[in-house]
């Protein structure tokens, strides 16, 4: 059944999963927002940054999983978990994920430790405003904005529950401060 929707309701999960049309879409806050297919070069970068966290955490013998787009998160508000109550399912490009309570077959509920988003002209404010904000009240504990061609800007949640002002990677290697002493090889210049 093809998704019928008014751009100015506020939505639910549960409504969401009964868009059966396959088509990407976001709900923020109960807001629709609708996504396009990624470019060719938004899939390397996801491609090669989800395989070395997958190897990191083999090497390391770690517990967290990392998924990639399309993957549901729904971060609800004061731990609802009933789908007609939570008003917010993203899909983080990559996502990393140390408790596997929060994995279930709708996705992940509750915030990843982990959230890397790789920007695109039609994304950039909405990953630089609307998902810091909203990954900083969910508890993400390191979000990374990837820039094709420029590098990648790592947030730290600090203690007092906000994220520090970032640190700007230009390419090369980047430390993974949820895996202490980890780091990955990246360059997104290329």
């Amino acid at each position: 059944m093809e998704a019928t929707f008014n751009l100015n309701k506020r939505y639910t999960f549960a409504d969401y999963l009964e868009w059966a049309d396959n088509v990407r879409r976001e709900i923020i806050d109960g807001m629709v927002k609708m996504m396009t297919a990624p470019s060719s070069r938004h899939q390397r970068i996801s491609t090669l940054l989800t395989v070395r966290l997958f190897n990191a955490i083999e090497e390391n013998k770690g517990k967290c999983e990392v998924y990639s787009a399309p993957f549901d998160v729904r971060l609800p508000k004061n731990g609802e978990k009933d789908d007609h109550l939570i008003h917010t399912v993203v899909q983080p490009d990559i996502c990393v994920v140390c408790d596997s309570s929060k994995i279930d077959d709708k996705g992940c509920l509750g915030a990843p430790d982990m959230v890397v988003e790789i920007q695109s002209l039609s994304t950039s404010k909405i990953d630089m405003n609307d998902k810091f904000h909203l990954y900083e009240m969910a508890g993400v504990r390191e979000y990374w904005v990837v820039i094709p061609s420029e590098g990648v800007v790592v947030f730290i949640l600090q203690p007092d529950g906000k994220y520090d002002d970032g640190t700007k990677y230009d390419s090369s290697t980047i430390p993974v401060h949820i895996f202490n002493g980890i780091e990955i090889e990246l360059d997104v210049k290329k």
